[in-house]
């Protein structure tokens, strides 16, 4: 449910004007949902999120002066730092790959509906990973058998024996593809202590973003 009292803050960042144009028309026609800026780079989505505080940042990955995968660390190092969900197409599989990587929330096609770019736009607000249906299963499919070894990798069950039996629970749906809401539904819980487990999952763990999470399921075989 949204609050009309404190709407979702978003900040678009396209180089492509008639991108911008069509993303703020159908975001600022929805309920609960405030475009707060804009940029044409990834440099100035930086400083405008530092000025505006958005709760979403809707990044283009490939922008002049500074591209949208340089812009997700300086983003997220913002206190507090916003959801950042990238903007993509079909033909960008290894920048999404590193985007997610680097703690995007997750990514959306250009090409998606109004009602679908919406309801992402909630979604990451909420604290869900926000990944088109699509593309979702070849890029955690290609992050998991393209990623290099590396410490925090070999380290990964150790990360897992900090989590409760319900946390564990949770970070097999998380690795599913789940949503809060259907978590809950399925462990007869409510939102809002599901997003506690989330919490603390990504805290234990020391994962940024709940695609993260969700990688470090597949790794460690808690989801398959």
């Amino acid at each position: 449910m949204t609050d009309p009292a404190h709407p979702i803050r978003v900040l678009l960042a396209d180089d492509e004007a008639m991108i911008r144009a069509g993303v703020r028309l159908i975001l600022r026609h929805a309920d609960g949902i405030d475009v707060v800026a804009e940029a044409s780079d990834g440099r100035q989505a930086v400083a405008l999120a530092a000025a505006h505080h958005p709760d979403v940042v809707l990044l283009d990955i490939r922008m002049p002066v500074c591209d949208g995968l340089a812009a997700i660390a300086p983003l997220l190092a913002l206190d507090p730092p916003p959801r950042v969900m990238m903007l993509t197409t079909f033909g960008d599989d290894d920048n999404v790959v590193r985007a997610l990587r680097e703690g995007a929330s997750g990514f959306l096609l250009k090409d998606e509906g109004p009602q679908e770019l919406i309801s992402a736009v909630r979604a990451a607000a909420a604290g869900d990973a926000v990944l088109s249906p699509g593309v979702t299963g070849a890029v955690i499919s290609r992050m998991l058998t393209a990623a290099e070894p590396r410490a925090a990798d070999a380290a990964a069950d150790d990360r897992i024996a900090r989590l409760t039996g319900r946390e564990r629970e949770v970070l097999a749906m998380l690795g599913e593809g789940l949503s809060n809401q259907d978590i809950g539904a399925r462990l007869g819980i409510g939102t809002g202590t599901v997003k506690t487990h989330v919490g603390a999952i990504l805290d234990k763990t020391g994962s940024t973003s709940r695609v993260q999470a969700a990688l470090l399921a597949h790794r460690t075989g808690l989801a398959p």
